[in-house]
This record gives C-alpha cells, structure tokens and sequence, in this order.
C-alpha cells in the first residue's frame, strides 16, 4: 500500500522546534516550583493561574504559537491541549472573537482629609444617615387665636402688634399692592439671613451641628426649606432666584447688615426682582425650659406652621413698612382660604429687618426649632402654593 508522504515547510519545522522549546521550559519551570515550594503550594499556584481565562489564552497563544483560527488545531497542537484540563478549556476562549480590555476605573481623587463616603458618586447606601428619634418631651401646639384680646382684627386676619404704632388692618388688608410682576426673570428673591438655622434631628434627618439647633448642612437647614419654596414657586411658573450665602456664619452677630447687602446687590443686578423673601425658622422655649413646636395637620399629614413677620419704622427709617403689611395680609388671607390653622398670626416688630430695601419684602418663620424637618418641608409647600396665587395675580 502506498503511503502518501507529507513535506513540511521551514516554517513548519520551525514552529515544531519553539513548540518543543516551549515544553521543555515549561516542565522545567513546574519541576523548580515543585523543588522549591513543594507539591501543594506549586499545584495551588497552578491551579489558581489555569482558571482564570485570560491566563490561559495567553499561554495557549504564546506556547502554541498560533498562526490560523484556534478552531483550526492541528494534531501536534491538539496533544499538547490534551495534556491539561485547564489548557483543554482555555480552547473555548480563544475560540471566542477578541474584545477590547475594560476602561480602568479613574481613581478618585479627594481633597485631603475628606473621607470618601462624602462624594456624591459615592454609592447612596454609603452616605445614609443613621436613623434617629425626635424627643419626646417637645409639646406641639396650633397656634391660632381663641379671641381677638390682645390682636389687631380684621376679616379672619389676625396682628400681633408689638410696636406702638396704630394700625388700621382692614384699611391695609383692602388696599391694593402696588407691585406689578412683569414677566421678566428673576421676580422673586429667596435669602436667608440667618441660613444656618435648622430643626430637631429625626429619622434619617440628621445632622452635624455647628451651633445649638444650627448646622452647615444645606440638606437640613434653611437653605433645604428655600429649597422647596423655590420647586414651587418654579412650577407655578414664577421666577426665583435663591441666595445661598451664610450671612450668620461662622460669625452669627451682624447677620442683617450683612445680608442687607446681599439684597441690595441683587436688586442692583436684577431689577425685575419686587418680592423679596427672608426665610427663617422660630424658637420657642417655656420658662421652665419646655420646647414648643407650632404644628398643625392638614390633609392628614402634620405640617409645621407659618409665621408673617413684619418689619416698621418704629425704630429705625421704614418708610414702605405698611405697604409690606399689605402684601402680608393678601398671603396671610389665602393661606386662611386654601389651608386653614398653615398660618400663625401675624407679628409687627419694631425692628427693620432690611424691609425697607422694598415694599414687597416680607421675613417668613417657617416652624420651629422643635419641629422636625419633614414638617417644617411641609409647612413651606403649603406656603409657596397659597403665596403663589397672590403672586399670579399681580402679572
């Protein structure tokens, strides 16, 4: 029988002599970890490269030293695979098309001292406050009058007035406000005077103070409760500007001065701003240490209250102070109409407080420093959205 006789090439004998090589060093190198490290650390060691895939390929690639598809092996090539389990399943990844090898993570660069967990690409679960309980010795009440003794009256609406000066409510409450809202951006001003203000610690709203019932986390203080006011006002279609400056920190005493000229740098700038609104929070404390909380519950969710507080010119020069009051009392009777027991009564101070950089300026309390800050978020929605009727109405 005549055989048929095969002629190899150079490069076929020169690829049987690498291959042969790459055996010879191979055995060579899994005697001298056997010698060195003994059996079970060397087969640990090549049991831990063989499973993974990457390594695999590349020794097949590299010892093989493939030149044609991998599901093209030739006999030669298919005995060396035979010989190992883990070789004989590196076949199926090199069987596989190539892909590009991943993009390397960037590493995060952070400021020293920062821990990680303070990134906002960090994941949410890493950043969570722990949960926490409000007290339970913090007495709520709903502070609305029972009688007009001790109020200035008028239609529903009730002043506490704390100045001297007369005041004729109803004349004021009737009066027309002498603001006309344009259209043109920016028209309404949210500021915070005192910013750092913030409420009683509880759920998952926690804080670290910088003060007492005072924090720098913008999350928890007024700037969040501005925050909501601004959402609001936004999708009712007015438009907002939001001034996040701490004018009370890390020094609380001059607060209103330095605000003062904040304002008037936006009014400067922005002309088209009439309402101007200074967002706070109130205390109230009992004489014998008791903290109070003004809440009240509209549709079924408890809400903290609101408190208009009015500036004069008991003091101090304030000429507009009572065309402010009337603002006051238009959001204060629509507050009454849309939610009734939202508003507190309203509070005329001798005092300024920077309301006489325009007649449409207003100082807003939302809540107290013993109302959670859930209720006092709740509070200020209710508020922007009675607010915003009055304000839709003078465009």
């Amino acid at each position: 029988m005549r055989r048929s006789v095969r002629r190899w090439t150079g490069i076929q004998w020169g690829r049987v002599f690498r291959q042969s090589v790459a055996l010879f060093m191979a055995t060579l190198a899994a005697w001298a970890l056997l010698v060195g490290s003994g059996a079970d650390a060397a087969g640990a060691l090549l049991r831990t490269l063989g499973e993974n895939p990457d390594v695999v390929s590349a020794m097949l690639q590299t010892e093989l030293g493939l030149e044609h598809p991998p599901n093209e092996f030739n006999n030669w090539e298919r005995l060396i695979l035979s010989q190992s389990a883990y070789l004989r399943g590196g076949v199926t990844e090199l069987s596989q098309p190539p892909t590009a090898p991943p993009e390397p993570s960037p590493m995060l660069s952070l400021p020293a001292g920062q821990p990680a967990q303070d990134r906002d690409d960090m994941d949410d679960a890493a950043v969570l406050p722990q949960s926490t309980t409000a007290p339970e010795d913090i007495v709520e009440r709903t502070l609305i009058p029972t009688s007009p003794e001790g109020y200035v009256t008028a239609d529903g609406l009730y002043l506490y007035n704390r100045t001297d000066l007369a005041v004729d409510l109803a004349a004021l409450a009737a009066a027309p406000v002498e603001i006309s809202l344009t259209g043109q951006a920016p028209e309404i001003l949210i500021v915070h005077t005192h910013a750092t203000e913030a409420y009683t610690q509880d759920g998952t709203d926690r804080y670290t103070p910088s003060d007492n019932s005072r924090t720098l986390d913008e999350h928890c203080n007024m700037l969040r409760v501005g925050d909501e006011m601004e959402r609001v006002f936004t999708e009712l279609g007015l438009s907002v500007l939001h001034d996040r400056t701490l004018y009370d920190y890390p020094q609380y005493s001059g607060a209103y001065s330095r605000s003062a000229e904040g304002i008037q740098q936006y009014l400067e700038e922005y002309p088209s701003i009439k309402i101007v609104l200074d967002v706070h929070r109130d205390a109230l404390v009992g004489e014998d240490g008791t903290v109070y909380k003004a809440v009240t519950t509209i549709d079924g969710s408890k809400v903290a209250q609101v408190m208009l507080v009015l500036g004069s010119s008991a003091k101090g020069e304030h000429p507009n102070w009572q065309q402010n009051l009337t603002l006051a009392a238009k959001l204060q009777h629509s507050m009454n109409t849309l939610y009734p027991t939202l508003a507190r009564p309203m509070t005329l101070r001798t005092s300024v407080y920077n309301q006489n950089l325009t007649n449409g300026s207003l100082l807003v309390e939302v809540g107290c420093h013993g109302n959670t800050l859930q209720e006092a978020l709740g509070g200020a929605r209710l508020f922007a959205r009675a607010a915003g009727q009055v304000l839709l109405g003078l465009t």
